[in-house]
């Protein structure tokens, strides 16, 4: 589902200014770049757990780049896998 701006605001509970320093810092991403009303389930966890890795973990900045570059990364990988398994897969392995 994707949601407006507003309702992520709402459902996120970030702050207007927050979600503009997060955009700004590509911590977010919103659907094909749209900002106003891009914004998706995937979204508001991502916000979550930005949310908690900078109040409850204390990491700072550049440590919340590096975790999340990471975290993108085991995403893409894990679905180039699942993509690799289905293209492998034999008729009636499924």
């Amino acid at each position: 589902m994707i949601m407006k701006r507003e309702e992520f605001l709402v459902r996120s509970g970030l702050q207007v200014e927050t979600l503009e320093v997060w955009l700004e810092q590509r911590w977010l991403l919103p659907a094909a770049g749209d900002v106003e009303s891009g914004y998706s389930e995937i979204d508001i966890a991502r916000a979550h757990f930005i949310r908690d890795l900078q109040g409850n973990l204390g990491v700072n900045d550049p440590g919340i780049d590096v975790i999340l570059h990471l975290v993108d990364q085991l995403h893409g990988m894990r679905r180039a896998f699942a993509e690799l398994k289905q293209s492998q897969a034999k008729p009636g392995d499924e």
